[in-house]
Formats: structure tokens, sequence, C-alpha cells
């Protein structure tokens, strides 16, 4: 099954993500935690390591892919359970370059990358942000960004099979309930 989950900043999603994913697996088959989160600074490194112990004992094993996503397919088992937590920073990664420059189509090669991914991934837990509630006026930089997730997510929730907001620490469901019920 393919979920999407998306949400405010501290809603539960992550978590709530990760025991989806678990409930996915089928056992001997191994359970990935897909990092695409590449640490700039010191909080970002704090966060890190926070999801890391959160995910202590729930049987992950880490994949470090903060951008080509598509590269998963080659060192990961297709027939195992996947989280890839989130589309928000693989976002950040491929959009902002690391010489200042600026990608404005990165979200087409994410999508085409997605594509692959769940073409060949069964189970996956997708998680991303929801930040378009915000009543700022932005920079064309930040507006671009803002439209490239906006594209992902879309992207995404048509071509998964369950679709979840996280709002207020509560779940809505928007699609795919009675699939959702099947794994619990």
């Amino acid at each position: 099954m393919r979920i999407f989950i998306s949400g405010g900043c501290k809603n539960g999603k992550s978590t709530y993500a990760q025991q989806l994913a678990k409930h996915q697996n089928n056992p001997p088959h191994p359970i990935y935690y897909v990092a695409t989160m590449a640490a700039t600074d010191h909080e970002d490194e704090e966060r890190i390591a926070r999801h890391q112990h959160e995910r202590d004992g729930w049987g992950f094993t880490t994949v470090e892919q903060p951008k080509n996503i598509e590269g998963i397919l080659t060192t990961c088992n297709h027939s195992g359970s996947f989280l890839l937590d989130s589309l928000t920073a693989l976002l950040a990664n491929e959009m902002f370059l690391a010489t200042g420059e600026v990608d404005s189509s990165a979200y087409e090669k994410i999508a085409t990358g997605l594509s692959q991914v769940l073409s060949k991934v069964s189970n996956i837990v997708i998680v991303s942000d929801y930040i378009y509630s915000d009543a700022f006026i932005y920079d064309s930089v930040t507006e671009d960004y803002r439209k490239s997730l906006a594209y992902l997510d879309r992207f995404v929730a048509k071509h998964c099979d369950v679709v979840l907001e996280a709002a207020y620490t509560q779940i809505v469901i928007h699609k795919g309930e009675g699939m959702l019920n099947a794994i619990y």
C-alpha cells in the first residue's frame, strides 16, 4: 500500500508514519527509513539525532538519500516497506544547490524519481510538510519552493492509495479509509 501523509510541524505525523510503515512490513522483509534531510547547521543535526533516537528499536534500516530519490531502488530490497521522510527536505536539497543557485525545475526531477520508486515499491509511506496556510507574502524563490512542494504533494497524493493529513495531532483521512483499516 502506498500512503501519503502531510501536516504541520510537530503534529505527530512522523511518529504516525513510522507506525504505518511498521504495520505494512511483512517480516522477513526489511523496513527502510529513507532519510532525506541533509544537515546544514547544528539545529538540523539535533533534529536528525532526535529522529534517529525516536526510531531506535523499531527495526528500521536507515538509508540516507538526500537527493536522487530513485537511488533507493539500487540499494534496497523492493519487497521491503519504506518510510520516506520527507518530500519537503528532498525538494530543498534538490532545489537549493550548494553553489547558491536555485533549480526551479527540481520538482520535475523528483516527480520522475518518485514515479520510478512508486512503480517498483509496493509498501511506502511518504511524509510531507503542510506549508500553505500562512498569510504572508513571500519572495519569488520561496513562492517557487511552495508551488513546487504543492506540485509534488498533489503528484504523490494522486499515486497513493491512502492520503492522510495530520492536523492538531489528529489524523484526517482524505482518501483510502478502507485500505487504511485493512493494515490495522
